[in-house]
């Protein structure tokens, strides 16, 4: 029996569709009797098993998360027989991998998709460390890694960047290359590290197949992702702290429900696990984040030293519908009584006040939300009614409240928010309250552009200026492709705009669009 069309595609996605492919069922469970199988201490390999890179994450001060995975026949279903087998790291204080400082023995195993995840401990904190894994005869590219400054210890200056949207068809990843070579301590990327979507004729580059729903299409689409090279580079070079947004399961998918809102609640939940599981194996992420079954713990918080505390959100897995129409509707709607639902949230009730106890307690100087899409009020102007678009957090008024207002009355410091999700460079205030433009300014937030999703861009348009002029608290507008780079110290927070004048052909040049500053003790931002 068919299930009713996803995202508009072509086909109609079968049960016995969703429910095979390669390693579907390990979706569901995690386990599998074939885990049980010898393992393979010294394999052969045809073809190199690495294909898809290394990266790090998470950084702690003892230590960081490293990761691989076994795929020679990446874009197959990566070419693994279905047994565990053997993988060595080691983790050296140079980038010749002579001075050893930690190594140990892994197993990669059929049910995460020959994927590793170390996590090491034992290290200097507020260090660079390089690594490398083995498995038989084949070594893995050597990556670079970095630990947290040890907690609460006073630190000088934090460098990051923060990227997100790399639709595969749309362009190359020339912002990544810039981004490796660039001077940081580690990168934030705020989800959609891949796109569901069917292959499309016309563009630059193309995707595998049909819109994927099942596990082993899922792991073939993080593999033709992964295989590209600059991404390789960015993850080789510094440590990753991740987030997914919607395009990793369905775009704008609410919780458990998709976004036309056809696909039966048990049917959507099988796809979100193959997908939330698919994510896990791919990503640099703790074993705290393991999927059980359509359910992954995804935010979490870390520190650097006494100078920042980064807030990684989730405002997909558990916030309620979209409200004020069907899809395409509510992207440009006027506020409806549904918004105002004083249970409606982004968050869920446990996020929420988990992410406010945290910023209630917080000794750091920067307290920063890094999460998926706009948290500011971007009324599109209209004569008459003012238009939403209601899968932001202007679809969620109330529940933004709450968080405006915890940061009004408990003044965490200098709270700042970097966001994905919308391919555009946005620069605002966080009011008090958006509907007083003259209420109190209590944060700031910072949106970045996509790395390559919907193509070339440009550097402004109408409808952005447009925005500009309808939002006092909106400072900056530009759609052209990059990343944010953040710069921060005890006295200052500087975000500088990168960004690249092409993504449809390779070889762009990068240059720095604008540069906006958040002085200690000041909320609001202003030009640098």
């Amino acid at each position: 029996m068919d299930l009713p069309e996803v995202l508009g595609s072509s086909y109609r996605i079968s049960r016995r569709r969703l429910l095979g492919g390669a390693g579907a069922c390990a979706a569901l469970a995690m386990t599998t009797p074939l885990a049980s199988r010898g393992v393979l201490a010294n394999p052969g390999f045809a073809k190199y098993p690495f294909s898809l890179g290394v990266a790090s994450g998470d950084p702690l001060p003892d230590g960081v998360l490293l990761w691989t995975r076994l795929a020679p026949e990446p874009l197959d279903g990566g070419g693994m027989p279905m047994q565990p087998v053997s993988v060595a790291w080691e983790v050296a204080a140079d980038d010749k991998m002579k001075t050893v400082k930690r190594k140990g023995t892994t197993l990669a195993r059929p049910e995460l998709g020959h994927a590793v995840h170390v996590e090491v401990q034992g290290l200097e904190p507020g260090r660079w460390y390089w690594y490398r894994f083995s498995s038989g005869a084949v070594a893995s590219p050597i990556g670079r890694t970095r630990t947290a400054p040890a907690a609460n210890a006073p630190v000088d200056r934090l460098r990051f960047a923060f990227a997100s949207c790399q639709h595969y068809e749309s362009g190359y990843y020339t912002a990544h290359r810039h981004m490796a070579g660039e001077d940081l301590d580690l990168v934030l990327f705020l989800g959609d590290y891949i796109y569901e979507s069917k292959a499309h004729d016309g563009r630059p580059r193309r995707h595998d197949g049909p819109e994927i729903v099942t596990l082993g299409e899922y792991r073939n689409r993080y593999a033709l992702y992964k295989s590209d090279p600059d991404l390789q580079a960015a993850h080789a070079a510094f440590p990753w702290v991740v987030t997914s947004d919607d395009h990793e399961v369905v775009n704008d998918y609410a919780a458990d429900i998709d976004r036309k809102h056809e696909t039966p609640r048990d049917e959507f939940l099988r796809r979100r696990a193959a997908a939330y599981q698919a994510y896990y194996e791919h990503m640099p992420l703790r074993r705290s984040a393991t999927p059980n079954g359509p359910n992954m713990a995804l935010y979490r918080r870390l520190a650097f030293g006494g100078l920042a505390e980064f807030n990684l959100l989730d405002t997909r897995q558990y916030r309620t519908a979209q409200p004020c129409g069907a899809y395409k509707d509510y992207k440009n709607a006027a506020r409806c009584s549904q918004a105002l639902d004083p249970s409606a949230t982004m968050l869920g009730a446990v996020q929420e006040r988990w992410l406010l106890a945290g910023l209630g307690r917080s000794r750091a100087r920067w307290n920063v939300i890094a999460q998926q899409v706009p948290m500011m009020q971007r009324i599109k102007p209209r004569d008459g009614e003012p238009l939403f678009n209601m899968d932001k957090w202007d679809g969620y008024p109330l529940a933004r409240k709450r968080v405006l207002d915890f940061l009004a009355n408990r003044r965490p410091s200098n709270p700042i928010v970097v966001t994905g999700d919308v391919h555009a460079n946005w620069v605002g205030d966080l009011l008090a309250d958006f509907d007083n433009p003259n209420s109190a300014i209590v944060g700031a937030e910072f949106v970045g552009t996509s790395i390559s999703s919907e193509g070339d861009g440009k550097d402004t348009t109408g409808k952005g200026r447009r925005m500009v002029e309808a939002n006092a608290h909106i400072k900056f507008f530009n759609k052209q492709r990059g990343y944010v780079r953040c710069t921060v110290t005890q006295d200052r927070w500087q975000a500088d705009w990168r960004v690249v004048p092409f993504v449809t052909r390779r070889g762009a040049p990068i240059s720095t669009r604008a540069s906006f500053v958040v002085e200690n003790g000041v909320p609001g931002v202003k030009s640098a």
